[in-house]
This record gives structure tokens, C-alpha cells and sequence, in this order.
């Protein structure tokens, strides 16, 4: 990531979310007033909204941004620099569907996101955090699962990616006790080498390299 390739704060301050503190930069700070977001007052309309949590460079938010300029698309990602570096994308293509937010998600969920108020949540690639003693840091917990279906509105969908068939096995076992979720099937995916848009750059390393990647479809009943 070259530093001189972002766009300047300023221009970039369109497209961040200020959120409830601790934030990694006192610009993205929200005030002592966390009460749940409006969504057309954030975005200007009252279109559906999509969730990705954990967006890295961005690649997922801009490919579905451009392909549903009808939908609108909030982005949280903890890591700064990867919440700058992604504005800084959005701001060059002009995009005008997309927030992002620098926090935990977990705290974003509980705080800022109503109740039956989003389409989709996307989680793809959460850090599987290996050692027994930061598994406490793990993303997708029994709380997040039910903070997620909380969030959703009947029939939004959780779409939850890994690479990691252990972690992936346990967000499944998570998923199916939460009485308001229902799995559903997934497509099949065309050769890897024929794909012409991957959810993230994590995706088109590891498929290209033949790793299995564990995908599940949740919907709210």
C-alpha cells in the first residue's frame, strides 16, 4: 500500500462513517450519541442496505457498488490504514453508495445498526485467530451470529466466507442454533482460472492456489 497514492483527508471525509469511539482516528469518532443509524439520512435515500464487515482493500464493496448502483453499501473495517486506502478507491471511481467505518464490528452492530434494518450482511475471510489464547478475539462468536440475525430484516441474508475449515465447522454449529436463520444452498462457483470477479483479494490467492473455501448462506425466516 503506497502512502502517497491516498487521496488527501479531506477529500476522502464523504466517504467516513463517524462511529462510537474507540476509533482508530479521532476524525472517524462519533459523539457520547450512539443511538441506531438512519439509513436514509446517512445515505440520502431509501435504499436497501448491505453490510460487509471486514473489507481489507475494498474489492467486494467496489465490484457491488458498480454492479448495483440501487443498493447501498456500508463497509467496517478496523484497521485504518485498509479503511483509507479503500475511501481513496471509492473517491477516484466516484462512487456514491458506499460508507465505511472504522471500528470494531461487533460494538458497530450492537450500537449503531437497528433492528430488522439491513438486506445483507457479508463476512468474508474472518481472521481465524489460531492460538488458544486469542480465540477470544475471534470475529463471528455466538453474540455476533445473533447481533447479526438481530440486525437483519425478514429475509436478509448472512453470507459468511473462510478458508479455514475448523473456524468455518464452529460458525455453522453457531449459525444453526439461532432459531431465525435458515441455511440455504449455495451456486456453484466456475473454475478459478475462468472467475472474472473474486469477493476478495484473499479469494483469488487462495483459489488460484487450489485451496478449499467454505461458503454459507444464511436466511432470516
Amino acid at each position: 500500500m503506497r502512502r502517497g497514492r491516498r487521496l488527501p483527508l479531506e477529500q476522502l471525509q464523504p466517504y467516513l462513517l463517524q462511529v462510537p469511539p474507540p476509533s482508530r482516528d479521532a476524525a472517524l469518532s462519533k459523539p457520547a450519541d450512539s443511538a441506531p443509524l438512519r439509513w436514509p439520512d446517512l445515505f440520502g435515500n431509501d435504499h436497501p442496505v448491505e453490510i460487509e464487515i471486514g473489507f481489507g482493500k475494498g474489492l467486494f464493496l467496489i465490484n457491488a457498488a458498480q454492479a448495483h448502483p440501487q443498493v447501498n453499501y456500508l463497509g467496517v473495517e478496523i484497521e485504518r490504514k485498509y479503511v483509507l486506502f479503500t475511501a481513496t478507491r471509492l473517491a477516484k471511481r466516484g462512487f456514491t453508495n458506499v460508507k465505511l467505518a472504522c471500528c470494531d464490528a461487533r460494538g458497530f452492530l450492537s450500537q449503531c445498526v437497528a433492528t430488522d434494518s439491513v438486506h445483507a450482511i457479508h463476512v468474508f475471510f474472518p481472521d481465524p485467530w489460531w492460538k488458544n489464547r486469542h480465540r477470544k478475539r475471534r470475529l463471528v462468536t455466538a453474540d455476533f451470529a445473533a447481533q447479526c440475525a438481530r440486525a437483519l430484516k425478514r429475509h436478509g441474508r448472512l453470507h459468511l466466507v473462510s478458508d479455514v475449515a475448523e473456524y468455518f465447522a464452529e460458525t455453522q454449529e453457531m449459525l444453526a442454533r439461532i432459531s431465525d436463520l435458515n441455511a440455504l444452498p449455495m451456486s456453484e462457483l466456475p473454475a478459478p482460472e475462468v472467475a472474472d470477479r473474486y469477493l476478495t483479494n484473499f479469494e483469488r490467492k487462495y483459489r488460484m492456489e487450489g485451496r478449499p473455501i467454505f461458503r454459507s448462506l444464511h436466511a432470516k425466516k
